[in-house]
């Protein structure tokens, strides 16, 4: 029972209270590039998330048997390996939000989240903490995305997962959102948001 709850615990610390993006400030290029769209922020979080998972598992089988020295290279290039197949997968079979990630995707390689994954929790643990550890960080990674592409597509073009909401006719979009200072304003709006509801929230304790 208490290893259950140990292991819900590596899961859930990922969402909120470890969340890579709002509360660790990791992996803010993607949050910041690709969420001018709710669509485009829930297709990378879902291949970070891929990618965190299976490098994740990967790193903590063979944990035991890489060299100090050599392990950042190795974990590089597992991650390298599940990027490469994400990329091919969205170039496959959804190509146009393959185009509008653009360069994104590959830079998954280099994303602090995932890299600190692997290297401060998948390499010392086993297999199957290691993989809900991966799959609570995506998770939470993939919220913050879509919440931000959510609020960026409504406010700067009226629509949500290319639904229109708000008609041009009672709306004028706000373009600056889906520019590059519309994501640093959301993202500094939502964890602001956070903080204070959090502290509210520990000040009521």
């Amino acid at each position: 029972m208490a290893s259950q709850r140990t292991l819900f615990q590596e899961f859930k610390k990922g969402i909120w209270a470890e969340n890579p993006v709002i509360k660790m400030l990791l992996g803010m290029c993607p949050a910041l590039a690709v969420t001018n769209s709710a669509v485009n922020g829930l297709a990378m979080g879902l291949a970070s998330t891929f990618v965190v998972i299976c490098s994740s598992a990967i790193v903590s089988i063979i944990r035991r048997f890489v060299p100090g020295g050599v392990r950042i290279p190795t974990y590089i290039i597992i991650i390298a390996g599940f990027v490469t197949l994400a990329d091919l997968f969205l170039r496959a079979y959804f190509p146009v939000i393959s185009k509008a990630l653009g360069p994104y995707v590959p830079l998954i390689v280099v994303n602090c989240m995932i890299m600190g994954r692997a290297e401060f929790f998948a390499s010392k643990h086993p297999v199957v903490p290691s993989i809900l550890d991966a799959l609570g960080t995506g998770t939470g990674f993939v919220w913050v995305l879509v919440v931000l592409g959510s609020i960026r597509e409504i406010l700067g073009s009226g629509s949500i997962f290319g639904v229109t909401l708000l008609s041009e006719r009672i709306y004028t979009p706000w373009v600056v959102m889906i520019l590059p200072a519309g994501a640093f304003l959301s993202l500094g709006l939502l964890i602001a948001l956070i903080n204070y509801l959090t502290q509210r929230r520990q000040g009521a304790h």
